[in-house]
């Protein structure tokens, strides 16, 4: 049963699309408190009591412990100290005495203190008077899961090749650098779909150009890559390059479109190409504007994006840099000791993403002035729908693939997310891996890291056990940043491993995409703890190592270095099964403990008893999978 319980007047954010009554928020079964336009509400938790969900953070599937805060940010380091990323997911789902949801629909910060400041007790605590929490309650986790899923709509389905092996690296610039992508991994039996273009494919860092000297006949390169069953898929940031006969600024500009200072003039701020106009995705029409800018791709035969930069991040406001320039020269270097050195360092390491610059600009909305900060976590949720709408509107449904950096609950309708910008580190392969149920708990289904670490220098062995997990995930795609070690799959020895590992994903694909899309049609998750599926199974809901996947499977990568294999809980009778290239190797097991054996070129899955899976034979690209002769293996 799902319960609204309303404060104030709050913002419509667009995440719930299903009408139900409000109840008076003093009728919340929780404590509460609302004073001096701050609000909180408080729960006491049992020593055994569980939470679940926040979708993308730090730290475990159970989040009790630390606290946590919905804020959409700029986050390249994902360490355990952090407490917010890109994404603002504020559902929960407590397993205590009573079971129940919680989703507390507020578009500004939102704190989590989840048993951080007392052991025994939840505090949530809103910056504001107005806001909407949905209470939720049901047979089990899942089952509330489900219900919460309902109340905010089906998630977004990407074209079929969108479950392709992906290649992308912050560095391809020129028609050469995508062509020798596609040929090494052609030439080396590596299958392939898509190549990403970040943002060196663009004139001068401008949304909405290409720069012609490096793609000289861009639709032509465009359709002469689809003919080889590659889809270039280019990046789209959220600021808009300030420049003089740069036709998308001066008509944003011209017609109002960019977001405002309190003086009503152009807010202005720095990311990649300088100074930028943000748009203003609040304004209606500035949303739509916005949108309708994607057709310049789209009709060079593009049919995929990714949108990037819209918690929004913020390299400097114009205002921030003046003000940190005149502090600067102020100092007299002749009499600099070290507090004043690192007062000088502090100068400069405040500039991004300032908490005073983003409660310094508004948003249009009907004709109001909207302090940003009040609805920071919308920014790259409306920013990403602009481009959905317009998708579907020209396109339909299920034809164009997206992912978003920043989201909110509702975005889910529109697009997927990737978990940014990770690192080269083991432990991150553990975090992806926990990441999942949360996000799907959240509506978020197409989802993935960037295997093999988007930052830092990669190894071998760390970038097919992270393959190995990406087998599973729907979003499949290998990224990494200018200046660090290459890590597409042909600059590695003995190149056999890797076609052996992504064969295993085409041959998996039937399996992937078919439970994807049931997710979606039944409000589900792909990706479970154990804990959901055994929760009278002390060992099972205390392993965070491992996962359900759909009905019938439960996956356990390996993600420590230099280990050969790893102890595995199985909470019922399974088959183990090793998936390698064109071959399958299967072995049944008893409840219990068990140690197993992975290499380097294997992919481990274990299939319930008395079910199945379908495999179909790989190829080169998902254009030419056989998905009707299927053989099954359990």
């Amino acid at each position: 049963m799902v319960k609204k319980y309303r404060l104030g007047q709050p913002f419509d954010t667009e995440a719930v699309v299903k009408q139900i009554e409000s109840l008076p928020f003093e009728d919340i079964p929780f404590e509460k408190e609302t004073k001096d336009n701050f609000t909180s509400i408080s729960f006491e938790l049992g020593k055994d009591d569980l939470i679940f969900g926040l979708g993308e953070t730090v730290r475990g599937i159970n989040k009790r412990g630390w606290i946590y805060e919905s804020w959409c940010s700029d986050e390249t380091t994902h360490s355990e100290d952090k407490r917010s990323l890109y994404g603002a997911h504020n559902f929960i789902v407590v397993r205590g005495k009573t079971t129940f949801g919680l989703f507390v629909d507020y578009p500004g910060r939102v704190k989590w203190d989840l048993g951080y400041t007392s052991i025994s007790n939840a505090v949530i605590s809103i910056e504001d008077c107005n806001a909407d929490f949905y209470y939720i309650t049901g047979d089990s986790e899942r089952d509330i899961v489900k219900q919460f899923r309902a109340i905010i709509g089906k998630s977004y389905i990407p074209p079929f090749w969108a479950f392709g092996y992906q290649q992308s690296c912050w560095g391809y610039a020129t028609e050469k650098d995508f062509i020798d992508v596609r040929d090494n991994h052609r030439n080396n039996n590596l299958p392939l779909d898509c190549i990403y273009m970040d943002i060196d494919y663009m004139d001068n860092f401008k949304d909405f150009t290409v720069n012609t000297n490096n793609f000289p006949d861009f639709k032509g390169f465009v359709d002469d890559m689809k003919s080889h069953n590659i889809h270039l898929i280019p990046i789209i940031d959220a600021g808009v390059k300030k420049e003089k006969g740069y036709s998308v600024y001066e008509e944003g500009h011209e017609k109002g479109y960019f977001c405002k200072n309190d003086d009503g003039t152009d807010f202005e701020c720095g990311v990649w190409p300088g100074v930028v106009g943000m748009p203003d995705f609040f304004n209606k029409d500035a949303q739509r504007w916005f949108g309708r800018q994607y057709k310049f791709l789209t009709d060079m035969g593009i049919d995929g994006f990714w949108n990037d930069m819209n918690e929004p991040a913020l390299f400097y406001s114009k205002k921030g840099l003046d003000n940190a320039i005149e502090k600067l020269k102020n100092i007299d270097t002749e009499k600099v000791n070290i507090w004043e050195f690192f007062n000088m360092k502090i100068v400069i390491s405040e500039l991004p993403n300032n908490l005073d610059d983003y409660a310094s600009f508004y948003h249009n909305v009907k004709g109001k002035m909207v302090c940003h900060k009040d609805v920071h976590n919308l920014y790259g949720t409306f920013m990403t729908n602009s481009a959905g709408d317009f998708f579907e509107e020209e396109f339909g449904k299920e034809k164009i693939l997206m992912f978003s950096r920043a989201s909110y609950i509702g975005m889910h309708r529109k697009s997927g997310i990737w978990f940014g910008d990770n690192f080269s580190w083991w432990s991150h392969i553990l975090l992806n891996l926990k990441m999942l149920p949360a996000v799907n708990m959240c509506g978020f289904l197409y989802c993935g890291a960037d295997l093999g670490g988007f930052a830092n220098n990669c190894t071998r062995d760390l970038v097919l056990r992270w393959l190995q997990l990406g087998v599973f995930t729907p979003l499949m795609r290998n990224h990494r940043a200018l200046g660090s070690r290459a890590q597409e799959a042909y600059n590695f020895e003995n190149t056999e491993d890797f076609a052996d590992v992504l064969a295993v994903r085409y041959r998996l694909i039937p399996y992937i995409y078919n439970t994807f899309r049931r997710c979606s049609d039944e409000n589900d998750m792909m990706f479970r703890p154990l804990a959901f599926d055994y929760p009278e199974d002390k060992l099972a809901v205390e392993t965070e190592d491992q996962l359900m996947l759909g009905d019938e499977c439960m996956i356990a990568p390996i993600y420590e270095q230099n280990k050969n294999g790893r102890y595995v809980y199985l909470p019922e009778d399974m088959t183990f099964v090793k998936l390698s290239g064109e071959n399958v190797c299967t072995e049944n097991m008893t409840k219990g403990i068990h140690y197993v054996d992975v290499a380097l070129n294997e992919v481990p899955l274990f299939i319930k008893s008395g079910k199945q899976i379908p495999l179909c034979k790989s190829a080169l690209s998902t254009a030419e999978l056989d998905t009707e002769n299927l053989e099954y293996i359990g």
